[in-house]
């Protein structure tokens, strides 16, 4: 019921009332829309409209939050939270900003890089835990969804390049809510069953189409994976953590299946390099014994050279030495005929010789003196040729 005589108000008191009665009201609001009419002043601040299809309303961002937002831009679908609040002096109303998040796949994109910060700080992105691919693949293992075009462009291109190749398909979930679990659960199961590698593959679509593919589980489960793995998730412009954690990453699932399907004529290619390169090196090999085999010959002949060199110096030692001796005997022959002349010179027998004789008494000893003797003994007289025995009869001890 209107009052008769309501309050009479001042044009400021009624803007000054109506924006206590909104920041009561409006503490605290989360506001979807999209930027308009951004404008940047020289104060730091920012000023814009938010606006849907029917409606807008004005924003402030006051300097000390907009250094955050400098990136802004018309057009961005954005959620603004903040509280409502009226400028008294013109007495329009407007949201203050406190925070900013980009609305529909923009969240999605804050979530993106948010966890991939966390992930490359964890060391999922690590280049020295990535495994290589296996150069000649005999069992891969494809988990995708079963139907839709990306098995049949992987099993085509396997049947084109490379038929050999056994496939396995392990079946999953590539979008949805429940496809998270689906993906980790394939992954460890084909992980279990002795595959040479390993391709995650699903087609192209939006962020959030491809978004069980940026979960965190999904991306530990394939860094936990022993298996040589691929990531080729959506177009080739679609970028994903599964790419990131993955060992590689193929732009397309096509792609992923010629990295390990290599073409026939390549691997025929390769044979026949390896046939000229097995060739050259038996070539060189031989080359080498046969030069090795000729150098051991020489070596085995020149024993004999030296055996008949050493042969001659033998038997010129040998004549050496039998002159050396001869010559040695000869002398010692002379000087032992110069001992025997100097002997017999000096020899009692040469005294003996020219007339003497030797006394000798009963034991052999000489008799050089008269006293040695006594009347009666026997002597024994020896000459040149024999001896005499003779009986002493008397003895003068001195020569007159």
């Amino acid at each position: 019921m209107r009052p008769a005589h309501p309050e009479i108000l001042s044009v400021s008191q009624l803007n000054s009332r109506a924006r206590l009665l909104l920041e009561d009201i409006f503490e605290y609001v989360c506001v979807q829309g999209e930027l308009s009419n951004l404008a940047k002043p020289a104060s730091g601040h920012i000023y814009f409209s938010l606006k849907d299809a029917q409606a807008q309303v004005r924003c402030a961002l006051f300097k000390p939050l907009a250094l955050a937002y400098r990136s802004l831009c018309d057009g961005q679908a954005v959620l603004a939270y903040g509280r409502l609040s009226l400028f008294e002096g013109r007495g329009d109303y407007q949201l203050i900003i406190e925070r900013l998040e980009q609305a529909g796949e923009g969240r999605l994109r804050q979530a993106f890089e948010a966890l991939k910060e966390r992930l490359n700080q964890a060391g999922l992105f690590d280049q020295s835990r990535k495994k290589p691919l296996p150069a000649y693949p005999q069992r891969v293992g494809i988990i995708s969804s079963p139907t839709g075009a990306v098995i049949r462009d992987i099993m085509s291109v396997f049947q084109r390049r490379a038929p050999h190749i056994r496939l396995s398909l392990i079946p999953t979930l590539v979008q949805g809510k429940e496809a998270t679990a689906q993906i980790v659960q394939a992954i460890q199961q084909a992980d279990r069953q002795s595959f040479d590698a390993l391709i995650l593959a699903r087609g192209g679509g939006s962020l959030e189409d491809l978004w069980c593919f940026n979960e965190e589980a999904v991306a530990w489960a394939i860094a936990a994976c022993t298996t040589p793995i691929i990531s080729a998730i959506g177009h080739e412009t679609d970028v994903s953590i599964s790419d990131f954690v993955a060992d590689v990453r193929a732009p397309t699932p096509s792609a992923a299946a010629e990295l390990l399907a290599p073409h026939q004529q390549e691997l025929q290619r390769q044979l026949s390099d390896l046939k000229l390169r097995l060739h050259q090196a038996l070539r060189q090999q031989l080359q080498g014994q046969q030069q090795r085999l000729e150098y051991l010959r020489q070596r085995l002949n020149a024993p004999y050279s030296i055996l008949n060199q050493n042969d001659h110096n033998l038997r010129l030692r040998e004549q050496r030495l039998h002159q050396a001796m001869h010559q040695a005997i000869k002398e010692r022959q002379r000087h032992l005929t110069g001992l025997g002349h100097t002997l017999h010179a000096i020899s009692p027998l040469a005294t003996l010789n020219r007339g003497y004789s030797i006394l000798l008494d009963e034991q052999g000893q000489a008799i050089r003196r008269a006293a040695q003797v006594q009347p009666g003994q026997q002597l024994n007289a020896r000459l040149v040729e024999g001896n005499l025995q003779l009986q002493v009869i008397s003895r003068t001890n001195r020569s007159d």
